[in-house]
């Protein structure tokens, strides 16, 4: 494993620990306070400053037990927005379906919270210091080389115009988006079955739910992707919409005018913000969602949460997925130093579990804009508990709960008995799907609009 760039470590400080962890979002952060815990010398490594920006407020009620283990679900609970369940458009009287995850099949928890994720991050950045680990900020790590089994090297510069180096034992790569190592050995791969891209807003006085719907993330369909709505602390909404490719390719001008303009395209949704306040007048675009890496660790070393794959964000199945991931790797790191021999069957068994945890999410999230998927949502039925099954996906308990895996199983039987039904218009999307997967799109991380 290398990853070139940067200075040379000669005539640099050179310093040592254990583990060092690249990234200081709550994939990082969490393995890093577990490890920091267990007694290692762990230096967690941030290029930037918290708290820094960043997408992907809803939460999943899965992320309880782990904010619990971690012991920081008492700052969550104070940070976040009761968030009870999920909902859907649908055509009845209330215009929506509400899918409540205490109708849970499974031992989930029966809500959620959605968090500021600068905020968010920064409590688990912190909590990481209390837990032991020497947590820097402003701090990049510009190169990497493994020059042994137990002998990472990093090379380090900081925001200030310093430079130094680390030997780490063991090195977790949680540096998100980046995916420095994946990217850096060639590891990453474009998703060929999928790929959107998300232009959003905050807005202030837009329309929640009535009665203890009000902290539901809302979920719209439109003819070019889907559109959610995230209620947040102090009363701002968080509103966007995933793409396809083609769609976002056509924004021309100012990007606050095209999100309003998108946002239209939705009639439910915009009632609910056609008298809101677009914060700070700002708007973000960011694009090329999905992909994943061919390996998710090798001796030494191991990818958590962003840096090893990325998912559409519909079911909000971030922050999970690395902080369940996070944990379940410290476990690894911490058995492969004691008992090297055991490294390769852990990196194995953890890599199949990630996976498959994706893939089950992934069935949903490729064929959620399908016309099958968008009927099923729309018009749920609980034959054999099959939208409990749905409800318990979306709590994401997608690991351990088999009364949960083999209702997802029979869905997608039911799936495809109705996608042969109407196999004319499901094949059309299926292909236009795999179409924009093809298609080539720049986005960005930034914002794109203040004026």
């Amino acid at each position: 494993m290398t990853a070139s760039g940067g200075v040379s470590m000669t005539d640099q400080t050179v310093e040592q620990c254990d583990v060092a962890v690249i990234g200081g979002g709550p994939g990082g952060s969490t393995a890093a306070a577990l490890l920091a815990r267990r007694g290692y010398k762990v230096i967690a490594l941030e290029k930037a400053h918290h708290p820094r920006f960043h997408i992907g407020e809803s939460l999943l009620p899965m992320n309880l037990p782990v904010f619990e283990r971690l012991g920081v679900l008492d700052k969550v609970r104070a940070l976040g927005v009761f968030k009870p369940g999920a909902d859907f458009e649908a055509d009845n009287e209330r215009g929506y379906n509400t899918y409540a995850f205490a109708r849970a099949i499974g031992q989930s928890p029966p809500h959620a919270y959605q968090v500021w994720r600068q905020d968010f991050d920064q409590m688990l950045y912190q909590h990481a210091r209390e837990c032991g680990a020497d947590a820097r900020e402003g701090h990049e790590v510009v190169r990497v080389e493994q020059r042994g089994l137990r002998e990472t090297w990093l090379d380090v510069k900081t925001d200030d115009g310093r430079s130094y180096g680390i030997e780490a034992r063991y090195l977790v790569d949680a540096s998100g988006r980046d995916a420095l190592l994946s990217t850096k050995n060639k590891l990453r791969r474009k998703n060929d079955q999928h790929q959107s891209a998300a232009i959003f807003g905050h807005f202030r006085g837009a329309e929640y739910r009535p009665g203890e719907d009000a902290g539901n993330i809302s979920i719209y369909s439109f003819e070019h992707g889907w559109m959610w709505m995230i209620p947040l602390p102090d009363g701002v909404m968080s509103v966007g919409a995933v793409c396809r490719p083609d769609y976002l390719k056509q924004r021309k001008g100012r990007t606050v005018e095209f999100l309003l303009d998108t946002l239209k395209l939705s009639p439910a949704l915009w009632r609910r913000v056609e008298q809101a306040e677009l914060v700070g007048n700002e708007v973000r675009v960011t694009g090329n969602y999905s992909y994943d890496s061919t390996q998710m660790g090798g001796p030494g070393w191991v990818l958590v949460g962003d840096a090893f794959a990325f998912l559409d964000p519909v079911f909000s199945s971030g922050v999970y997925l690395a902080m369940s991931g996070a944990e379940q790797a410290a476990a690894v790191v911490d058995q492969s130093l004691r008992e090297p021999k055991r490294e390769p069957g852990l990196l194995r068994r953890l890599e199949k579990r990630q996976r498959a945890g994706m893939a089950r999410f992934s069935f949903f999230i490729y064929r959620f804009n399908g016309p099958v998927m968008q009927q099923m949502f729309r018009q749920p039925r609980n034959t054999w508990q099959l939208e409990q099954g749905v409800i318990s996906m979306l709590a994401g308990d997608l690991f351990d709960t088999p009364k949960v895996l083999w209702r997802l199983q029979l869905f997608k039987l039911v799936y495809a008995i109705c996608g042969l039904r109407d196999w004319r218009r499901w094949r059309a999307e299926h292909k236009y799907r795999l179409a924009q997967a093809r298609a080539q799109f720049a986005g960005g991380n930034t914002p794109l609009d203040k004026a």
